[in-house]
This record gives C-alpha cells, sequence and structure tokens, in this order.
C-alpha cells in the first residue's frame, strides 16, 4: 500500500538482526538439554538422543516471542510392530474421538513396565507410565550433572514438571533468559505417502516430493494416560524448511508478520487467540494457493499474500489445517477473532503505521476506515471451494493494490470470478 520498500527492509533489517542472537541463545540450551538426555539415554536406553535439532532451532530462530519449544524425545520401539487402534470414546471424553491406542503385536520383556491393558486390549504402550518413567530419568540426571558440575547454579529449572502433564517442561538458561522446553516421548512408524483431499496436486507450490518426504513417518505423542495421537509438528516444520529452499523472500514475510503479531496484534508471551503456528501455516496455505514465483518477488507482495488469506480465515473464524484440512486451528477462539481481525486489517489498510520499533505497551490504537467491498469480499459464505482458490485471493490482492501479476490467464480468472460474485450477491449502498 502506501509503505515504500525501504520502510519495509528496514523494519525486516532489524528483525533479522536479533535472529543471529537468538540462534545462539538456543544452541546454548539446547547444549545443556542434549546433556541431560545423554544421561537419561545412559539410564535407560530405551529413550533415544536425536542430534538433529535444526527443525527446533529454525522456528526458535524465526519467531518473535519466546514461546516453549517441543522438543521430541523418539523411543527405540519398533513403530513398524504396532498396531495402530482407534480408542473407543464415552461421553465424559468426547475428545478420545481422535486418539488411538498401540498395541504391540510381540510383546518382549524390555517393553512390559510400559504396557498395560486399554479397551479391552492387552499389551498397549500407556503414554502416562512412559512419561513417569521419562520424568524420574530428567530429575535423576539434572542431580548427576549439578554433581559432576556439567550444569551451573541457574542453569535449569524442573520447577514446571507436574505429576498430570502430558509434556516435560524445563525452563533452560540459553543466556540473558530462559528458553522452556516442552519435552515428549514420540513414538515414529512409517506410513503411506499422505493423500491431500481435494488437492489439485499435492506438491503445487512447493520443492518436488517435499511433501512425501515430509510425511513419510506418522508421529505418535501422548494424547491421555492412556491413549495417543498423532503429531504433525515435525512435517510442518520440515515443510517450512521447503518453502524457505524457495525464491523470493516468503518466510521474511511470515518473520515480519510474527513480529506484528507480537508487538500490535497481542501476541505477547504466547496470549492471544494468533500464535507464530497459525501464522506459518498460513504460509504453508500461501505457498500452494500462490505458485508463481512472480508472487514473491518483493517483501511488500509477499507479505500481503499471507494476509489476504489471513484475513479471510479471520473474517470466517476458521484456519484449515494444512494436512488435516478438515480440522478448525481457529476452534473456539471466535471472541477473541473479531478484534483480532480488526487490527489485521488496519495494517493492510495503513502499513506504514505499523512498520516501527516501539517498547513497553502495544502500539495499536484505533481502527482504519475499511473499504466496504473488501470487506464484503472477505465475509463470503464459503460454498464451492471459489473462495479458497487462487483467483479469490488474487481479487483481494487487487483490491489492496499490490496483485502485480501479468499472466493473462489469472487475470482473467480473478476478473470472471469477481463478476460472478457482484452477479450473485447484490451491492448494498
Amino acid at each position: 500500500m502506501d509503505a515504500s520498500p525501504s520502510l519495509w527492509h528496514s523494519y525486516l533489517g532489524v528483525i533479522l538482526s536479533r535472529e543471529r542472537q537468538r540462534m545462539e541463545h538456543f544452541q546454548r540450551a539446547e547444549d545443556i538439554l542434549l546433556t541431560l538426555l545423554e544421561s537419561v539415554h545412559a539410564r535407560d536406553p530405551r529413550f533415544l538422543v536425536d542430534y538433529a535439532r535444526n527443525l527446533e532451532a529454525f522456528e526458535f530462530s524465526l519467531g518473535a516471542s519466546e514461546d516453549a519449544v517441543a522438543l521430541e524425545v523418539p523411543l527405540r520401539v519398533d513403530g513398524d510392530a504396532l498396531r495402530v487402534l482407534a480408542r473407543r470414546s464415552s461421553p465424559e471424553h468426547p475428545a478420545e474421538l481422535s486418539t488411538c491406542c498401540l498395541e504391540l503385536c510381540s510383546p518382549g520383556a524390555d517393553l512390559e513396565d510400559w504396557t498395560g491393558a486399554v479397551d479391552g486390549m492387552e499389551h498397549c504402550l500407556l503414554p502416562g507410565k512412559i512419561l513417569q518413567r521419562l520424568k524420574e530419568l530428567l530429575v535423576s540426571a539434572i542431580v548427576r550433572c549439578q554433581r559432576l558440575f556439567l550444569l551451573q547454579p541457574g542453569d535449569i529449572s524442573a520447577e514446571n514438571l507436574r505429576e498430570d502433564a502430558l509434556e516435560l517442561s524445563l525452563l533452560i538458561r540459553g543466556s540473558w533468559k530462559p528458553v522452556r522446553f516442552d519435552i515428549v516421548p514420540v513414538l515414529r512408524r512409517q506410513q503411506e505417502p499422505l493423500q491431500l483431499r481435494g488437492r489439485r496436486r499435492s506438491d503445487r507450490g512447493f520443492p518436488a516430493g517435499s511433501l512425501s518426504r515430509a510425511t513419510e513417518e506418522a508421529h505418535f505423542v501422548p494424547a491421555s494416560p492412556l491413549g495417543w495421537r498423532s503429531s504433525t509438528h515435525l512435517p510442518l516444520l520440515k515443510l517450512l524448511r521447503a518453502v524457505d529452499s524457495l525464491q523470493g523472500p516468503r518466510v521474511d514475510g511470515l518473520r515480519l508478520l510474527d513480529q506484528l503479531r507480537e508487538q500490535d496484534w497481542g501476541g505477547q508471551a504466547g496470549t492471544g487467540p494468533l500464535t507464530f503456528q497459525h501464522l506459518q501455516m498460513v504460509l504453508l496455505w500461501s505457498t500452494e494457493l500462490f505458485p508463481s514465483p512472480e508472487d514473491w518477488q518483493d517483501l511488500e507482495g509477499s507479505v500481503y499474500r499471507l494476509l489476504v488469506i489471513l484475513l479471510r480465515c479471520l473474517a470466517t473464524q476458521h484456519l484449515p489445517h494444512f494436512l488435516n484440512p478438515e480440522e478448525n486451528l481457529f476452534q473456539g477462539a471466535a471472541p477473541d477473532l473479531a478484534s483480532l481481525y480488526h487490527k489485521v486489517e488496519s495494517f493492510a489498510w495503513d502499513p506504514q503505521r505499523f512498520l516501527r520499533f516501539h517498547f513497553g505497551l502495544h502500539g495499536f490504537s484505533g481502527s482504519c476506515q475499511a473499504d466496504r467491498e473488501t470487506r464484503a469480499l472477505l465475509q463470503l459464505p464459503t460454498r464451492d471451494g471459489s473462495c479458497w482458490d487462487t483467483a479469490y485471493f488474487d481479487i483481494l490482492l487487487s483490491q489492496f493494490q499490490v496483485f502485480r501479476i501479468q499472466d493473462s490467464a489469472r487475470r482473467s480468472a480473478a476478473s470472471q470470478l469477481l463478476a460472478r460474485i457482484r452477479q450473485e450477491i447484490p451491492q448494498h449502498s
């Protein structure tokens, strides 16, 4: 819109200048955690140490806030020798519809203390028992490392280790402030390539083969003391890394919007309805919906490709999960989304007001005079899928005057869709 290219790049430059410090901050905390996990593995080899933590470091460096880092500890269990069985739900626990049991096909003595009966099925791996064992070993590892002077006073805090938690939280001092790691045991098994229903092409916009590589393994993490759930945390980070390998400032758009979320949209310290993970999902959708390199030529255009999708999701209060589109990531956040929508809309119409750093109170105040036609377009009801398509979002880019695409086929498709929308929905004065 009105902001000059230099203003966009100056704002991004400040964000990037902090990134190296954040990476060093993370790596120091990670080194301490790996020391603990090595001690855990020495006591119980069923807990493995995964040294390939580049994805978690990448995620931490991109985010503006100090959110917890989800860290998976692999289990030495042959995932392909397990039966995945859906759990029977009950009126008291309807959420168990999406959980499962992992039953050992050939029970062995080395896993006997981790198994039990669930819903009449014998020899199921019990997350509660595994979490309890891992917690005991972590506490023991902390004491041992302190005695051996491998840890300095204040390096680590285990105060957040709770009996009933499905992740084990440790605060580890990186440099000037601690990093919180939410440690979860994970069981991995090979799976068939993921087929995304309703997609024209599964890798559209992404490097060839990236989706199959990201989803070649199923990851199961604790959902309750008795059941497991599928986790898409690492597969999504693999896709994010694949996006970063493409040309254009795609991930820079994510960096910039996450800084705005933290500074102006009420997302400090992980609070508020919008999270870094939501913005990550928006970037993945924008990569698929805007597959042409022409869409990602400059920073302003890249940011607006994320913005139009985010605004649509806020207006409809529906953000589909990229790998499980039937799941709405905004479910249950409706009261807060309306206020957030106006803040994001204000930025879209007048970014110059926001592209500056300030300290203390949030910088957002008031709202803008939005274009009524644009707001009506954003709030169109979802019917035949035409409002989740490149042509629809091209219309929104045109409304914000950032379309700038020369492809005649795309311009024609957007014009035809806009004409149909105007014909179907009467214009109100």
